[in-house]
C-alpha cells in the first residue's frame, strides 16, 4: 500500500487532528450549553438589575430578586420557553469560543511550553496557555456573545412595553452591523476577551492541571470519577475569577450606542467598573455569581465528561 493510500485509509483524528479536536470540542460544548442555559439567562438578567435600578433613578424601587425568584419570575411572566431565548446564538458562540480555544491550548501546551507525558506541568505553563487560548477564542466569538446577551434581554423589553429589537439570531446580526458597522459586531471585546482569559485561567489550567495532579500522586486512573473532580474544581476557580469581569462585559454589551456605535453609559470597560463600584458597591461585580458559579460547575461536568468519552469513543487520545 503506498504512503498516500495509508493516509487516506487512517483514521480522520490521525489525517486532521486538530479539525477533529476543534469539531468534537465543539459538540461537547452545545450539549452543556443547551442543559445549562437558563442558568446564564438567569445569570444576565441578575447583572442587569442593579443598572437598571440606577437609571430609573428616584422614586421606589422595584424588589430586587434572587436567583430562584427571577428564573421563576422569567418562567411565569415570559413563558417556559424564554428560559432559553438566546440559547441559539449561545450554542453558536461556543461551537467557535470552546473549538479555538480546546484546540488552542492543546497545541501550546504540547508543542509550545513542551508538556512531556507523564510528567508534572509547570504551573504558570498551564496559567499562560489557558489565558492565551481563552483570549484568543473569545475574540474570535465575541459577536456571538453580543447577540446572544442583547437577545437575552428581549423578553424584558417586552415586559417594560419597550418594542422588540431583533425578530431573530441573524436580524441580530444584521441590525447591529448596520448600526456600528462590522465593528459594531466586536462592541464590548475588551472586557469579553480579559473575562475569557480570566475564566480560562479557572476552567482550563484548573482541570489540566488538577487531573494530571490526581494521575500522578493518587491511585486515580484517567476515568469519569477523575473527571468529575477535576471539573469540579475548575467550575469553582473559574467562576471566582471570571464573575467581575462578566458583570463588566455584560452591562458594556447591553448599553444603548448612538449612530456611530458608541455607547451611552460607559466609556469603557474600567469606566463601567468605576460607575458600578461606586454606583452599588464592591459587592456589585459579583451580582449574580450563585447562577454563575452554579452553571458552571454543571457546565464542566457535563462539557469534560462529554469530551473525554467522545474523545476516547473517536480514538483520541484523553486531553
Amino acid at each position: 500500500m503506498s504512503p498516500a493510500e495509508e493516509e487516506r485509509s487512517s483514521p480522520l483524528p490521525e489525517r486532521w487532528p486538530r479539525a477533529s479536536k476543534f469539531a468534537l470540542s465543539a459538540c461537547a460544548a452545545a450539549v452543556a450549553e443547551l442543559v445549562t442555559f437558563p442558568l446564564d439567562l438567569t445569570k444576565t438578567r441578575l447583572q442587569i438589575q442593579g443598572e437598571a435600578a440606577a437609571r430609573r433613578g428616584p422614586g421606589p424601587a422595584a424588589p430586587a430578586r434572587g436567583m430562584l425568584r427571577t428564573a421563576a419570575g422569567i418562567a411565569q411572566e415570559e413563558g417556559l420557553r424564554q428560559l432559553w431565548q438566546g440559547a441559539t446564538p449561545a450554542v453558536y458562540r461556543h461551537i467557535v469560543y470552546t473549538g479555538v480555544r480546546m484546540v488552542t491550548y492543546e497545541h501550546l501546551r504540547d508543542s509550545v511550553l513542551g508538556r512531556v507525558e507523564g510528567e508534572s506541568f509547570p504551573l504558570w505553563k498551564a496559567v499562560v496557555g489557558g489565558m492565551c487560548a481563552g483570549a484568543i477564542g473569545q475574540f474570535f466569538a465575541s459577536p456571538t456573545d453580543l447577540v446572544k446577551v442583547q437577545m437575552q434581554m428581549e423578553g424584558r423589553r417586552k415586559l417594560e412595553g419597550k418594542p422588540l429589537r431583533f425578530r431573530g439570531v441573524h436580524h441580530a446580526f444584521l441590525k447591529i452591523m448596520s448600526e456600528g458597522g462590522v465593528r459594531g459586531l466586536w462592541a464590548g471585546w475588551v472586557p469579553n476577551v480579559q473575562r475569557a482569559a480570566l475564566v480560562n485561567m479557572g476552567d482550563l489550567t484548573t482541570y489540566d492541571s488538577v487531573k494530571h495532579f490526581l494521575l500522578l500522586n493518587t491511585t486515580l486512573v484517567d476515568n469519569s470519577v477523575t473527571h468529575s473532580v477535576s471539573s469540579a474544581c475548575s467550575g469553582l476557580v473559574a467562576a471566582v475569577l471570571g464573575t467581575p469581569a462578566d458583570v463588566v462585559k455584560t452591562r458594556i454589551m447591553n448599553q444603548p450606542r448612538d449612530k456611530q456605535g458608541r455607547g451611552l453609559l460607559y466609556k469603557s470597560s474600567m469606566d463601567c467598573l468605576i460607575q458600578t463600584v461606586q454606583g452599588e458597591g464592591f459587592m456589585s461585580l459579583y451580582k449574580g455569581f450563585i447562577p454563575t458559579w452554579m452553571r458552571m460547575a454543571p457546565w464542566s461536568l457535563v462539557f469534560w465528561l462529554t469530551y473525554e468519552q467522545i474523545r476516547r469513543m473517536c480514538g483520541v487520545t484523553s486531553f
